[in-house]
């Protein structure tokens, strides 16, 4: 947590175009990925680092719908639109950290219908003017959310949230899917995109992914495997990102948190180094 503005900035000015933010309640040392984020609550330090920059974009990696009321999340991405607009994206999932659903009192194993339903209210609710809600979650009859957004947030189905693929190629504007080996995400994402065109004819929704990293200082050093990315070299990271570009990644946001250099000098290197062979677009 050391330097997080500053290393944010820092980002911005190298020109990177988003920093992701994750949604963790509670720090679970039994859970697959006990990382716990950002540690801050996630809307209120989103909050804080957007004030603290200028241009770049922040994500919510992923909004746990499941946990959260559909309302509340609504007012909360519509008041960010409005203080800072066009930067805000919104990543959604129906959770996976049994911890967090316990502490709450929610059922893990009915979170994907949650989802379902929260993800409907929170459509409607944003976008609609004085929309007519029936849910069990809440009722909404004449009466309207204000502020609304200057335009539709960028809203990304994260993982499979508990839906099949064919869900989630209809409903939200892309996908966010967890890293994987290019074969195999090559596959996803080209099953995805048909069942996209078959909703949305010539519609572009973007694919994003994370990648963790662990940047070595030899910079011809050769991929190896480790949890949900690689260890590699700068000259070898860029054949990687290239190889994701081409089967059709559009945005990929590296985790630095299982690293073995200083964050503040891996960024220096993928700034100065790697960034410059993609140009945002």
């Amino acid at each position: 947590m050391e330097k997080q503005v500053e290393l944010v900035q820092k980002a911005e000015q190298y020109g990177f175009t988003g920093v992701w933010l994750r949604d963790v309640l509670l720090q679970d040392p039994d859970f697959g990925d006990p990382a716990t984020g950002q540690i801050y609550d996630m809307m209120i330090y989103l909050t804080y680092l957007a004030s603290k920059t200028e241009k770049i974009a922040f994500g919510t990696s992923a909004t746990v719908l499941s946990l959260r009321h559909p309302l509340r999340v609504a007012k909360e991405i519509a008041t960010l639109d409005q203080l800072f607009p066009e930067r805000i994206m919104l990543g959604v999932s129906s959770g996976d950290r049994r911890a967090d659903f316990k502490a709450l009192g929610v059922s893990h194993e009915t979170r994907g219908e949650k989802f379902r339903e929260a993800f409907a209210y929170l459509e409607e609710i944003l976008y609609k003017n004085f929309p007519s809600i029936q849910s069990t979650l809440g009722e909404v009859h004449g009466a309207n959310l204000v502020p609304k957004p200057s335009k539709r947030v960028p809203t990304f189905i994260t993982g499979f949230s508990q839906q099949n693929m064919d869900w989630f190629a209809e409903h939200g504007d892309g996908w966010m899917y967890y890293p994987r080996s290019p074969v195999h995400q090559a596959a996803a994402i080209g099953q995805w995109r048909e069942l996209v065109e078959d909703y949305y004819p010539d519609v572009f929704k973007p694919f994003i992914q994370p990648m963790h990293l662990d940047l070595s200082e030899d910079p011809n050093e050769r991929p190896t495997p480790i949890r949900l990315g690689y260890r590699t070299g700068r000259k070898a990271l860029i054949e990687l990102l290239d190889i994701y570009k081409s089967i059709g990644v559009n945005h990929l946001f590296l985790a630095l948190f299982d690293g073995q250099r200083p964050a503040d000098e891996v960024l220096d290197e993928l700034g100065e180094e790697v960034l410059p062979h993609f140009p945002a677009l």
